[in-house]
């Protein structure tokens, strides 16, 4: 299952929720406001980085961009673009938004 996330982890709490139902072996992708859980120096960065045993990690590419924060990207999350954002949905049997 593919699991997008569009808010802020430091004004909702749909990350958390996310990484604590979610079946291991599915992907995440972080999308418009919850792409600062994909930066360094966050307070969720533990949380990511722990996440990265259970999940692949994505992150979009013209969203980090947007907020200026794609130099500061997490080890093991993947930036893709919306040509990637097409392929994960394409290639996952199902997709969960978390609002």
């Amino acid at each position: 299952m593919l699991h997008i996330i569009n808010k802020s982890p430091l004004e909702r709490n749909s990350l958390d929720a996310c990484l604590r139902i979610a079946a291991p072996g599915g992907a995440v992708l972080l999308i418009e406001d919850a792409v600062y859980a994909a930066t360094r120096g966050t307070a969720v960065e533990s949380k990511i980085t722990a996440a990265l045993a259970r999940f692949k990690i994505y992150a979009l590419l013209p969203d980090l961009e947007a907020r200026a924060v794609a130099d500061r990207i997490i080890d093991g999350i993947t930036p893709v673009g919306y040509d990637g954002f097409v392929d994960l949905v394409a290639e996952h049997p199902s997709c969960q938004s978390w609002l």
